[in-house]
């Protein structure tokens, strides 16, 4: 896939003037939403002024959103920007990943551990 155009608009569960939402097809935990640019940016570093405002915005929607049918204890928000940061689809997605007590052993570092050895501290 090379951007996310391919999913139809029926799999959207939200859309503003920028953004659509869908649930993430390869969740890492339940509720786990994908915020998505309407305009093709291949990562943060390209979204415009406007998108870089509104972006906040989109992933309180998205927390709401979660937060209907799931009772998280905690959020990952991640975006990975190019190749070596391990992003596949070269379109601007926000991931917002609820966290549940007990979803691991030991959570400490969180988003560190995208270098395993680096999450203990």
């Amino acid at each position: 896939m090379k951007d996310f155009y391919q999913i139809p608009k029926e799999k959207w569960i939200y859309e503003d003037a920028l953004f659509f939402m869908i649930y993430d097809g390869y969740a890492v935990s339940p509720g786990h939403i994908l915020i998505i640019t309407k305009e093709i940016r291949k990562d943060y570093f390209e979204l415009t002024k406007e998108e870089k405002e509104a972006l906040p915005l989109a992933i309180e929607k998205a927390k709401e959103l979660i937060e209907l049918n799931h009772q998280p204890d905690g959020y990952n928000i991640g975006m990975n920007c190019g190749i070596a940061a391990g992003q596949s689809i070269m379109h601007f997605h926000c991931h917002l990943i609820p966290r549940y007590t007990g979803d691991m052993k030991n959570p400490k570092g969180g988003i560190r551990y995208c270098i395993p050895e680096k999450g203990l501290y």
